[in-house]
């Protein structure tokens, strides 16, 4: 791909929290209307990453290039400007508790658009419809499922019809069934709108079902990309430890052994 074709474009991203490293010279490319999976255990660098593409977090070295705007050398109004572009979907969902989910999905819309009170409730009538939650406006998070809250967080993130949409696990805490309807919501709103997303995400059913291509990520490190078949391939022994769920003891006693057997050449 050529560069010029990225959305997000990240080049030699290294970051370390005090002395520990936590990011190894990332470089990543996300095409126009892709669904890149940032797959890996947990601790591997994964939301971190998130948080440089949201430039929530200025790295130690290296760059993030949203739509051509270095995000790590961008001024104060750039990044504002940036960010209008993007919509996110928190962990938590990251509701307001003390809001109504209309309200919470109306929030963007009132604090950064002139648009007529009138207009923002028909906006956010579409986006609590697109997410499943037709009738649900006056309702409080707390009355709320997992799930709902879940979907009531994406229609939110869609409230500025971004072009850019990141997702941080946005399976974590569901039950598989619940997991498979925000999968579903994922791959219509792919089908349906001009959408370059960025999922985080440990969950394998999740990652095959919904991902163009995957960075597989370990130590802070991409140890594979590529698009689900040439994952499931791959022959990283880190990736194979991942997909076989290859507990961290047996990895290390097998790392153990094969350093034994060449320790005498």
């Amino acid at each position: 791909m050529d560069a010029t074709d990225a959305v997000i474009r990240i080049e030699g991203l290294t970051t370390h929290y005090g002395t520990r490293r936590i990011l190894n010279n990332i470089n990543l490319q996300v095409r126009a209307r892709e669904t890149l999976v940032l797959l890996g255990a947990s601790g591997t660098g994964k939301s971190t990453l998130l948080r440089h593409i949201l430039a929530l977090e200025r790295p130690t070295e290296g760059h993030v290039f949203i739509n051509g705007i270095d995000t790590c050398r961008a001024s104060e109004e750039e990044l504002n400007r940036v960010r209008r572009r993007m919509g996110v979907l928190f962990q938590s969902g990251a509701l307001f508790g003390s809001m109504t989910l209309a309200d919470n999905v109306a929030l963007p819309l009132r604090e950064l658009t002139k648009l007529e009170e009138s207009t923002i409730q028909i906006m956010v009538r579409m986006k609590l419809d697109l997410v499943g939650l037709t009738g649900f406006g006056d309702y409080m998070p707390a009355q709320l499922s997992g799930g709902m809250r879940k979907r009531a967080g994406l229609a939110r993130a869609l409230a500025m019809d971004p072009e850019i949409l990141l997702f941080d696990e946005p399976s974590a805490g569901l039950d598989p069934i619940t997991a498979a309807g925000i999968d579903a919501l994922i791959l219509n709103l792919k089908k349906t709108f001009p959408l370059t997303m960025v999922v985080v995400t440990h969950e394998l059913v999740s990652a095959f079902q919904i991902a163009d291509r995957i960075a597989m990520l370990h130590e802070g490190e991409v140890i594979a990309l590529g698009t689900v078949e040439e994952i499931k391939q791959a022959s990283h022994p880190r990736v194979q430890q991942f997909l076989n769920r290859v507990p961290e003891e047996q990895m290390r006693d097998r790392e153990a052994y094969l350093r034994s057997l060449t320790a005498g050449f």
